[in-house]
């Protein structure tokens, strides 16, 4: 269905969470490395789960392996509070690419930058200064999912 793609992920709980997101909505796993942790951590599994074996994982040494390695034509999405654009304005289609930055720093500026016009927040209200990060990437994943199947009911 859809991507989803971790840049150097931090924590392994949140790893493992959107590992199950990945594997209950038919979606790839991308980790962007360095993680900060092995992906045989412990807490990884447990997070996600005893069928982290099942999920569809790729793993890239950086992003500019990932960049290269995937269609040049894939539509990508790039999330952040550093920017103002609520997700709400995408409209989203299965197989896009859903990016997500580290859980301390986000995506890289220069990142954000290049891909300005692909690049979204989850708004809301100024004294959080962010989600956790399994959770931003559920709500953009199923919202998603809700466009793909609103899309599929109309085109019946």
């Amino acid at each position: 269905m859809f991507n989803l793609v971790l840049v150097e992920p931090e924590i392994p709980p949140n790893t493992g969470n959107v590992a199950r997101l990945a594997l209950a909505t038919g979606s790839t796993l991308h980790l962007v490395q360095p993680l900060g942790f092995s992906i045989d951590d412990r807490q990884l599994r447990r997070a996600g789960m005893d069928y982290w074996k099942n999920v569809k994982v790729k793993l890239w040494e950086n992003f500019e392996e990932f960049e290269l390695k995937i269609e040049p034509s894939a539509r990508r999405f790039f999330f952040s509070t550093k920017v103002q654009k609520p997700y709400w304005d995408v409209r989203f289609s299965p197989k896009d690419y859903l990016i997500f930055g580290r859980e301390t720093k986000g995506l890289p500026a220069s990142l954000l930058a290049r891909y300005a016009e692909h690049a979204f927040r989850i708004p809301m209200l100024p004294e959080a200064r962010s989600l956790n990060l399994a959770t931003a990437v559920a709500i953009v994943l199923f919202e998603g999912m809700r466009q793909a199947s609103t899309a599929d009911l109309t085109n019946q």
